[in-house]
Parts: structure tokens; sequence; C-alpha cells
């Protein structure tokens, strides 16, 4: 059995103080303390999720890749032995700390520190938001999803797709070439970005609400410069989402309504109309390409292009009353 899902992440920065007012006032996470070294953040009822180390050196990350148990964690081991990349069984002390009951570590071609891990602690107390919101979609789906920027896509993707088993979703060439990737029904996990650099761009995390969304937008706009990429919905997972900057070098994607897929029949293919039906005004874009996506978003509204809103039961409500043209429009198949 492959992997899960993704389980955690954590990141190297000094500013706790800031992290900690960001990832509870704005996000709604529910914030740890471990000393003046150590910041955690809970989104469900395991012991932690996001991890702000104080120690560790500016801008370094890791990514927690969740197993079934001891044997598939054992059979990962191998694999990457066989495929000659080393391997570090880590002591119980980090798994301790990384609340898990086995971890091990290793790289990947661009030198991310990636770790899997089997039997994630869950803490005795109900999560607690930072804030008044509904709550996270985690679960077998993992936290959400993470994006790199990377030099160049294709020794990556060898690595995620044939080494460690993601699922290639789809991609886009333009205004930028990315390439998505899954390991459970969550449309992607893993993105990959090809900037030229090593680093990651965003880590996402799913709201039950479209409210909670649209509250820590509000949140975000009473902020300078906070917002990173504006209100819009995606073309291929359907997300309803933002992007905001945390105090950090990356952004943290708050979104709502994501698609889930077939992994077992799922066929990827490349997008033709860009990353987003509407709105995400990509301030982080270089201008030409700002210009270019920002076309691409015309194009798809000057040709009707729709995607059925993701719901869960229970959050949502069906309107009354009729309507001639949506009557004859809304079983067409979405494109």
């Amino acid at each position: 059995m492959g992997l899960l899902g993704l389980g955690y992440a954590g990141f190297g920065a000094a500013e706790l103080d800031d992290w900690r007012e960001f990832g509870t006032t704005l996000v709604g996470l529910q914030a740890v303390e471990h000393g003046n070294s150590l910041l955690t953040f809970r989104m469900d009822d395991r012991k932690q999720r996001i991890v702000i180390d104080r120690v560790a050196p500016e801008g370094s990350r890791f990514f927690g890749w969740e197993v079934a148990d001891g044997a598939a964690l054992d059979d990962l081991a191998a694999r990457l032995e066989q495929a000659g990349i080393a391997v570090t069984a880590e002591p119980q002390a980090l798994a301790d700390a990384r609340h898990v009951r086995g971890l091990i570590s290793f790289h990947d071609p661009e030198g991310n520190r990636l770790e899997a891990f089997y039997g994630a602690e869950i803490d005795a107390t109900p999560f607690k938001p930072g804030r008044a919101i509904s709550g996270f979609r985690t679960g077998p789906l993992g936290l959400g999803h993470a994006v790199l920027t990377v030099q160049r896509i294709d020794p990556m993707m060898a690595f995620y797709v044939d080494v460690l088993g993601f699922g290639l979703s789809d991609y886009i060439l333009k205004p930028f070439r990315a390439y998505f990737f899954h390991v459970n029904p969550r449309h992607h996990s893993l993105a990959l970005i090809e900037t030229g650099k090593s680093g990651i761009h965003h880590l996402m995390v799913e709201m039950f609400s479209l409210d909670d969304v649209g509250q820590a937008y509000d949140v975000a706009l009473s902020q300078p410069d906070r917002i990173g990429t504006s209100l819009g919905r995606h073309t291929n997972d359907f997300m309803t989402s933002f992007y905001a900057r945390t105090p950090s070098s990356f952004m943290i994607e708050c979104g709502w309504g994501g698609r889930e897929i077939d992994p077992a029949t799922w066929q990827p293919y490349e997008m033709q109309d860009g990353p987003s039906l509407w709105g995400h005004e990509r301030v982080w874009l270089p201008a030409r390409d700002r210009e270019l996506a920002r076309e691409m978003r015309m194009h798809a509204a000057a040709q009707g292009r729709r995607a059925p809103v993701q719901v869960m039961q229970g959050n949502f409500k069906l309107m009354s009353g009729t309507c001639p043209w949506w009557d004859g429009v809304r079983n067409e198949p979405a494109r």
C-alpha cells in the first residue's frame, strides 16, 4: 500500500508571534505552545498538523506523508533504497516530537525533506479553532495540499510518480508550467510549478463552509499586503479560494468546495483554460504572465466555461422556483 495523504508540514521561521496571530485569527487554526522555540497548529482531532520551528533555519521545510502501518513504512523504505534514495530511520525522540509511532526521512531530487510515518497521535481534547469557523476538511484526504516551486519538473515528477506512487491529475503549460498529483480522492495533494528555483509556493487548507473562506478573506483584506492571490475558482479542482501571504516566504490558500476524483479510473489531461475560471489575480506573477492569465480567464468567460459546485450533504439548500433557461442547460456535462 502506498502513501495515504499529506499528514503534516513544518517550517523554520523566527517570527512565532506573527505566525500565531496569522494562523489563529486569519486561518482559524488552533495554536499549541511548546516553550519559546516551537509553535504547532491543530486542524482537527490530531495532535498537530503544521509545525513552526524557531530553531530550524529560516525557509527550511519538511512534509510528512502518511502510510497505513509499520509494514507499509518498511515497504516504502525498501522501495526508496532500491531506487538509490538514502533513507534514515528516525529515532523515537523525533517520532515523539511529530506525535507518530514510526518515522523515516529522505529527500526528493531538489532537496526537500520528506518524512513518512504511521500511527498519528489523536488529541484527548476536541479541536478548538482560533476563530469561529465550522472546521477543516481533513480525515482520509490529509491536511490539504502542498505546492512546490522547482527548477525542473521532469526529474521531480519521475521521483514522485515512479518512486513514491503519486498519480498525475492534470497539468497546465501556460501562463506557467504546473503539474498536479494525487494519492487519494483529493484532486491533488501535491503540485509542482516550474520556476527555476526550489521552494514552497503555498500550502492549501480546505474549510467546510464557503462563509469561512469569505470571512477569512475579509480579515486578509484588512491587513496591508496580505493578499497574494485574490478570491477566485480553479479550473481543475473547482476550489473557491484565495491566497494569503504568511509571515514566511510562502502563502496559505484558504479554500472551499474541492473536487474528489476516483484514483482508480482517473485519466490525466492538459487544462487549456488556464488555472482559474474566474478571479485569482496573481500579484506574484511577472507582469507578462499575469496579463496572459487574465486573458485566459476572459476567454473562459467568453466561452461560458462552467463547473458544478462541489458540496457535502447538509452544506447546501436547494432553491425553489423554475427557470426555463436553467432547466435546459443544467444537465449538460461540465466543459
